[in-house]
């Protein structure tokens, strides 16, 4: 008798009888006999009989055809044979179809899946048939098959599904500090401990682009100026020493002199001990501002992933206090203003200041000179952003004024917004942990669903929640059985990764799993669509109407705690994502406008607006965007951003940039960022903020490089955007 089944992804499956019976049933449906349940019965019971403990898929629908073949229904045989030939082809078709795209370098939203990975390059071009058929791997053999429906039918997306089978983790916040302090080990070479700011700049580079390659998200640094600054001591310190030699004399006692900056000054008037401090400084800062240059040109030209995509990777900094620190606070930057290159504005890393009163946002506190200048270098090159640890939710009672280790009590963040910080099983910090893996519900196509079915508005919001605890339920569930699947990988193939950066690795053995630490990772339950979702349940967005407003507020606050729920339920840290769609803006819409048609406010453009956020296409001041955004960051613990965009070039203008931090202070906003046009040309390096510039005033060269923010993070050319993200950009309006 068969007991189990060898699918066709080599799992072993218990017998069902009632699958071929299913399967009967559809091939007599198409005929003109119709069904016969008794036969579909018979022949499954046959089947079942056979002298086999196992049988293969392929073998048991061998066995269904010979049987309907010896039965009166051979006409039935001959449609079970053509859908079984049809889905066969089917599977090869899509999948070639996809290749084919990829080969001839088609423009489409699959090769423009992510704007910052070249796809018609030979490396872009591997990663991508790697990646689509992976994808349909892990749909057919990893997925559990109520996952997989709501998958098929628009519910939920997996992201990064193509690095499912990797067992690899979405990203981490480096303890660079381990790194600097003892080296690393990365392929065939290994590097001692840094002694100086250049060494410590490069292995800061090293340490992300090697972990880059165990992960399938983004790495950051959570406290870039504490880690680096001791180095800057260490090149003062080694400058010292240079001049004791070039003059013979011994100026060894100023090795601990008490520096209050590390400020550039004449030497003129100067004399002895005095000239000889200012002169190692004027050096230090010379060293340090190179060292963070060469940081910031290897953030944007170094590869990884096969070759093919520069890292994601992210800095936080503002609150280190010190000399040493501020000094790589400044320098850090005075590159950012001017530039890479031809003076480009950089990609990455995308730089987050860490704003906190008393330190370094207002007059008064120590950074607030730098606070300004990073203001007046965001208004020019878009970064940084601003992360802000006065947000009741972002504060922690442990961090303390005087602790030269605060920044262990600090929220971090990633770019494109991904906040890890509370902690069920270990410290409540950022550094050392990240996210595991994260899965987006469509509420756009469940509030659709439950207006199609309830004209009564009340019986309509019953239903979306209703639909709503479903999709919650079965992303839980999908999320658990990915982390199970993620547990089973060994220390050995993350080799630096799992060499002490993730909190606890330092204990395993290569041969260990890495079940008993990832724990201190989160599975994230994202969303996309509440402005369409509130337009299917009563009309309008949380925008234009209060009822709106107070309605988007109870579904998401819904969300988050059903969320905090499963942490119980399954034990682990979930958490909730305002998800930061780039290539799903469009993919969720294009299916529902298939399904439902098109729909005024919901399906009639070609994206979804991301998470809680008011719509692009939205006339409101940046005070009224900050007002209605800003309740929803409490509950979206794994990540949200707030943008505000502008209209004219604030370079001049840094206030313009604090009053939109103002607000970011005033409504209990987590992270912010604002959003505005840069030209450059790329024959005479002519700047302006120009929209819809095509030819450069300058010199009138058609070179231009226009720069976009696309999620949390920049794009320097919109041929790589999606379809649905081009449409986004285009409906994109000035908040004033």
């Amino acid at each position: 008798m068969v007991k189990r089944v060898l699918k066709r992804d080599g799992r072993h499956v218990d017998f069902n009888n009632q699958k071929i019976v299913a399967a009967i049933l559809k091939a007599m449906a198409v005929t003109e006999n119709g069904e016969d349940i008794v036969l579909a019965a018979q022949i499954a019971k046959t089947i079942s009989e056979i002298d086999k403990e196992e049988m293969s898929v392929e073998d048991i629908q061998d066995c269904v055809e010979m049987e309907l073949m010896k039965s009166p229904r051979k006409e039935v045989a001959k449609k079970y044979i053509a859908y079984r030939n049809k889905r066969n082809l089917a599977r090869k078709a899509k999948s070639t179809e996809i290749f084919e795209d990829i080969i001839n370098a088609q423009v489409n939203d699959i090769t423009r899946e992510n704007a910052n990975m070249n796809a018609d390059t030979p490396a872009g071009m591997m990663m991508k048939f790697a990646s689509e058929a992976t994808k349909a791997y892990v749909d057919e053999c990893l997925l559990s098959e109520d996952v997989r429906e709501a998958v098929k039918n628009n519910y939920i997306h997996i992201h990064d599904k193509d690095y499912y089978p990797t067992k690899s983790l979405t990203c981490i916040q480096h303890p660079l500090d381990l790194i600097l302090e003892h080296g690393l080990k990365a392929g065939h070479g290994e590097s001692r401990p840094a002694k100086r700011i250049e060494t410590a700049s490069v292995l800061a580079c090293i340490s992300m682009e090697t972990v880059q390659n165990e992960m399938h998200g983004g790495q950051a640094i959570p406290a870039f100026d504490f880690y680096l600054a001791p180095y800057v001591r260490k090149t003062f310190e080694e400058e010292i020493d240079q001049i004791s030699e070039m003059e013979n004399k011994d100026y060894s006692e100023l090795k601990s002199a008490k520096i209050d900056d590390y400020i550039k000054r004449d030497l003129i008037g100067l004399q002895g001990a005095e000239r000889a401090c200012q002169h190692a400084i004027n050096q230090t800062v010379g060293r340090v501002h190179q060292a963070m240059e060469a940081f910031v040109h290897n953030m944007n030209t170094i590869h990884s992933r096969g070759g093919n995509q520069v890292v994601f990777s992210s800095i936080n900094y503002g609150t280190d206090t010190s000399a040493e620190g501020r000094c790589i606070i400044r320098e850090i930057l005075n590159t950012t203003y001017e530039g890479v290159g031809n003076g480009s504005t950089a990609i990455f890393p995308i730089q987050i200041w860490k704003k906190k009163k008393g330190v370094s946002y207002l007059p008064g506190d120590p950074n607030y000179d730098l606070y300004r200048y990073a203001c007046k270098v965001t208004a020019r090159r878009f970064f940084p952003n601003f992360l802000n640890l006065d947000a009741t939710f972002n504060q922690d009672e442990a961090w303390k004024a005087d602790d030269p280790k605060r920044y262990v009590h600090e929220v971090a963040t990633m770019g494109c917004r991904t906040r890890v910080y509370g902690n069920r099983f270990g410290p409540k910090t950022s550094i050392g942990r990240g996210n595991l893996s994260f899965t987006t519900i469509n509420i756009v196509k469940l509030a659709i669903e439950a207006m199609n079915e309830a004209q009564d508005k009340d019986e309509r919001i019953r239903r979306f929640f209703e639909k709503l605890d479903w999709a919650l339920d079965i992303s839980a569930k999908q999320l658990n059985e990915r982390y199970d699947f993620q547990k089973t990988a060994l220390k050995k193939q993350f080799p630096l990764l799992m060499s002490g950066l993730w909190l606890g690795s330092e204990k395993l053995d290569d041969e260990d799993s890495i079940e008993k630490v990832i724990n201190q990772g989160t599975l994230s339950i994202g969303f996309i669509g509440l402005a369409e979702a509130l337009i299917a349940l009563i009309g309008k967005h949380h925008g234009e109407s209060s009822e709106a407003q107070e309605l988007g507020l109870r579904i998401v606050s819904h969300m988050a705690e059903r969320i905090n729920g499963y942490a119980e339920t399954f034990q682990h840290n979930f958490t909730f994502l305002a998800t930061p769609a780039e290539g799903l803006s469009g993919k969720f819409t294009k299916r529902d406008k298939k399904t439902f048609g098109i729909l005024p406010g919901i399906t009639d453009k070609d994206y979804y607006t991301n998470s809680s956020h008011v719509p692009v296409y939205y006339h409101c001041t940046p005070e009224h965007k900050a007002k209605i955004e800003g309740p929803y960051h409490k509950y979206e613990n794994a990540g949200h951003i707030f943008y505000v965009e502008i209209d004219s070039d604030a370079t001049h203008n840094p206030e313009a940039i604090m009053q939109i931090v103002d607000l970011m202070d005033k409504y209990d906003i987590g992270y912010g960022s604002v959003n505005h046009n840069r030209n450059l040309c790329l024959d005479c390096g002519y700047e302006s903020a120009e929209e819809n510039l095509t030819e450069c005033p300058h010199c009138h060269g058609h070179h231009l490089d226009t720069l976009q923010r696309i999620t949390g993070y920049l794009v320097g050319t919109t041929n790589r955007w999606n379809s649905g993200k081009l449409a986004e950009l285009k409906d994109r309006v000035v908040h004033k």
